[in-house]
């Protein structure tokens, strides 16, 4: 194994692992923010949307429609194209002259934005095969099935824009900065929201006013980084240069990260797929998928954001000692996070979308689906959140072949257990099998990498998850006995039942947080941090 560079005496100095942690503590705490305003504004536009449109066909129709170019974006944009451009940009700008940097930024701009363009253009033109072969369940409804395309066709564009924005997004993050770019969102949520209250009374078909609105949107995404690209540095220009050395290595990273990455929008395109067959199933998985994204986003997503850094640095150097230890503080902060989200959504499932979602058109039936669909979903949050920690890493190494590897194991192990429980199960089946996918391809990453990195501090893990069960039984409790009560099963009585969740999530994050503190957890040390508070003088381990 490569032996690591020397840290700093100073248990806090740039270049010791606890600097280190710290810096991505502090990272993790704004992209934390930003996405959880984002989220916020998300979660209030999917009220909308639902208090519109319910589960009824044309919405069925929308988020058939709207998964086909959100499978692009998670393939071409968001996750892949960061991984694979900020290991090589980072070797670039951390060896290289501000140039050369700056030109290979340039020509994988320029490279990205012809390529997806065309792209763009030939899924608006196989629109109606593609909704062919995406929604077999629409077949017997020409009706359903033209809606459904126009609505692809209309959003195919947002792959472009938001294409360029996770370019935007992947330049910032390599600099260290993290804020603006997940604060992009916000002007995504905010764009859809307009079109959804103010421009959809003119449509015949208010849903198309929807889909307008997710095209602006992605547009304001790429606009408003512009400006923290002009302050660092970069001016967009047109470098068309394919060939270029450092634009070819990002393109041999890219292709099997394409799939690494994106197993988890692989495997609810396919659930999207055989949920076609049921009614009200597409926009069941929509809404619950759109919860468990809530903790995902806001924590895990944003640490693994704010890792990728950090492992790429310790890549470039060989500190192969530094790198296991930075993985192993994302694991932990990400299971200390997202456990205690995960048993929430679980116990307080039909609660919080009956309160949140049940109104207009959205009907009790309609929660009692949303809330199978989120159970099914729940099992596996904490496996969507820690392997994309481990992804990282394999990235960092410049390796993509061995998560690429995995995520086709777990996207067959996906389509195998649909269509096994889809049947006893309907759409509940096919969110369990997601979870279950999720978790079978989280311990296979885990497995390779623990051999490759010479294991990953797995007593420290097992200590955190060790304080971290103990932490929730009180919780359990609360939250079984709140779910219980007849409140739920009546009618009206909306400030009784916010006052009811609010002092059980309240009560249930005091007691997981007072425990950890009596156990002296290191990760409660660092979420000060991440929450803007200064790291105590002493080593955290």
């Amino acid at each position: 194994m490569t032996q690591s560079t020397s840290p700093s005496s100073n248990p806090l100095s740039p270049q010791s692992p606890q600097g280190e942690t710290h810096k991505i503590s502090r990272a993790a705490g704004l992209i934390g923010a930003a996405t959880f305003c984002s989220r916020i504004l998300g979660f209030i536009r999917d009220i909308i949307l639902a208090n519109l449109f319910g589960a009824n066909a044309a919405a069925d129709a929308f988020y058939i429609a709207y998964r086909i170019p959100n499978l692009l974006r998670e393939l071409f944009a968001e996750g892949s194209m960061s991984s694979a451009f900020i290991p090589v940009f980072t070797e670039y700008h951390s060896t290289r002259s501000k140039e050369e940097a700056w030109d290979l930024a340039s020509a994988a701009f320029t490279t990205l934005l012809t390529l997806v363009t065309l792209v763009t253009l030939l899924g608006m033109l196989a629109a109606p095969s593609l909704v062919w072969l995406l929604a077999p369940g629409l077949h017997h409804d020409a009706t359903q099935l033209a809606t459904t395309t126009l609505l692809t066709q209309i959003m195919f564009p947002y792959l472009l824009f938001v294409s360029l924005a996770a370019l935007a997004m992947g330049i910032l993050n390599a600099l260290r900065s993290f804020a603006i770019p997940a604060l992009a969102p916000v002007f995504f949520n905010v764009c859809v929201i307009v079109f959804a209250l103010a421009i959809s009374p003119m449509f015949e078909q208010p849903i198309f006013a929807v889909a307008l609105g997710i095209v602006v949107g992605g547009l304001a995404q790429f606009l408003m980084q512009l400006p923290g690209l002009y302050k660092k540095g970069f001016l967009l220009s047109w470098n068309f240069h394919p060939t270029h050395p450092g634009v070819k290595r990002m393109g041999v990273l890219l292709i099997p990260t394409l799939l690494g990455l994106a197993v988890t929008q692989i495997n609810l395109t396919v659930s999207t797929i055989l949920a076609s067959y049921f009614e009200g199933g597409p926009t069941y998985l929509f809404y619950a998928m759109r919860l468990i994204q809530f903790p995902l986003g806001i924590f895990g997503v944003a640490m693994a954001t704010a890792i990728l850094p950090s492992l790429s640095l310790h890549a470039a150097k060989g500190a192969h000692d530094e790198l296991r230890a930075t993985v192993n503080f994302g694991l932990r902060m990400v299971f200390f996070i997202i456990l205690p989200s995960m048993v929430g959504l679980m116990l307080l499932r039909t609660p919080i979308i009956h309160l949140f979602f049940e109104h207009g058109a959205f009907s009790a039936l309609d929660t009692i689906g949303t809330a199978s669909a989120l159970l099914g979903f729940s099992v596996g949050l904490w496996a969507f959140a820690s392997y994309r920690i481990l992804a990282m890493a394999f990235y960092s190494l410049q390796d993509t072949r061995t998560p690429a590897a995995a995520a086709i194991v777990s996207v067959g192990i996906n389509i195998g257990l649909s269509l096994w429980l889809m049947t006893p199960l309907a759409h509940t089946g096919l969110a369990l099998a997601a979870g279950l996918a999720a978790i079978i391809h989280t311990l296979i990453l885990a497995t390779i990498l623990g051999r490759r990195l010479q294991g990953l501090l797995w007593p420290t893990l097992g200590t955190s998850l060790a304080r971290t069960g103990i932490a929730l039984l009180p919780m359990i409790g609360l939250c079984t006995w709140m779910a219980a009560l007849p409140l739920w099963q009546e009618a009206g009585l909306h400030s009784q039942k916010v006052g009811w969740l609010f002092l059980t999530m309240s009560g249930s994050a005091i007691s997981y947080f007072a425990i950890h503190h009596l156990l002296h957890s290191d990760e409660l040390l660092h979420l000060k941090v991440i929450l803007g508070k200064k790291l105590p003088k002493r080593s955290v381990q």
